[in-house]
């Protein structure tokens, strides 16, 4: 059974405004898409008929923008190898879907990839995808990047940090990240309420940490 400690709060923070269209195709999604242009705070997320546009408060990006933070420290303290995709639209119009995560990165793929731009009707999939959905949303997530076949899927709803891991054919719920194998849910809680105080205080701090963990004994 997977365990969820979540963080500390006094109530649920309200993250994001969200406005959903159902039964649209994939014709009307572009021209949706292409109305709303690329400059847009909005993102769009397109799975099978169902349009959500959701605009994001400061909760929301808050835990995106700092959890993206905890990504990098870990990628650059391990010395691993990154390519960052960002809220790249990640379109298949193969599959009828098309998402715009709140993060997505190549990092065991990223040689597959470097140097270029993606091309998802050829490349493999990101191999780690975030989301932030800290209201509720009409989009089935998980079906969705289990569609695209992303390997490994982070989910925080403001509170709980949720890892899915692609294994017999469909996500599983683990404890632990197969990218960042010593982290636990707890180093992230931590990481995050710290940094509500002092974001500078809470990069440094954990990446004093990680260096400890990863230099040879």
């Amino acid at each position: 059974m997977v365990s969820s400690v979540p963080l500390p709060t006094s109530s649920q923070p309200i993250g994001e405004k969200r406005v959903t269209f159902h039964h649209l195709n994939w014709q009307a999604y572009q021209q949706i898409l292409h109305a709303l242009g690329e400059n847009r705070a909005a993102s769009l997320t397109y799975n099978l008929g169902i349009l959500e546009i959701t605009m994001p408060l400061e909760d929301h990006e808050f835990a995106a923008r700092l959890i993206e933070l905890f990504i990098r420290i870990l990628v650059v303290e391990m010395g691993l190898k990154i390519k960052t995709m960002g809220s790249t639209t990640l379109e298949r119009e193969d599959l009828d879907r098309s998402p715009e995560p709140d993060n997505a990165y190549y990092i065991q793929n990223q040689h597959c990839v470097a140097g270029r731009k993606v091309d998802l009707q050829h490349d493999p999939p990101p191999d780690l995808v975030v989301e932030i959905d800290i209201t509720h949303t009409d989009i089935d997530k998980l079906q969705l990047y289990a569609s695209l076949g992303v390997p490994e899927f982070w989910r925080y709803n403001g509170r709980i940090w949720r890892i899915y891991q692609w294994q017999a054919g469909q996500y599983q719920e683990v404890e632990s990240s197969l990218t960042f194998p010593f982290i636990t849910k707890e180093n992230l809680y931590d990481f995050l309420e710290q940094a509500q105080q002092d974001e500078v205080e809470a990069e440094q701090a954990f990446r004093a940490w990680v260096r400890q963990q990863v230099q040879p004994s």
